[in-house]
């Protein structure tokens, strides 16, 4: 039986499309390759995903003797959270909706063998 550490964060006041943007870049790499990566990204999704990166490593080593070493992102997703609707005044007295977006980030973690 394969072990899989998770990590999950709901609400995120970030769009789902500009979420998935970051976590597309970490799918199957090594933690650390992850990490690295993470760390130069100019986004404002990165440092939450490499927390939550962190977080999922510390369950791992929490719940079993694992090699951090060994560790490779096995699934990140991000699924789409509640949506504030909000309207904004527009030209002749109308109004057009904004909609405030938030994602809902799961990060899986694996060990290769």
């Amino acid at each position: 039986m394969e072990d899989n550490y998770r990590s999950y964060l709901k609400g995120i006041r970030v769009s789902p499309r500009k979420a998935r943007l970051v976590v597309n870049l970490i799918r199957g790499k090594h933690v650390q390759d992850a990490l690295d990566t993470l760390r130069f990204t100019q986004k404002k999704t990165a440092p939450v995903v490499a927390k939550m990166i962190r977080a999922a490593i510390s369950n791992a080593t929490a719940q079993a003797t694992v090699d951090v070493d060994n560790l490779i992102v096995s699934k990140a997703c991000v699924d789409e959270g509640p949506m504030f609707r909000r309207y904004i005044p527009r030209a002749q007295g109308r109004a057009a909706p904004v909609r405030k977006r938030s994602s809902h980030i799961t990060v899986e973690l694996s060990e290769l063998r």
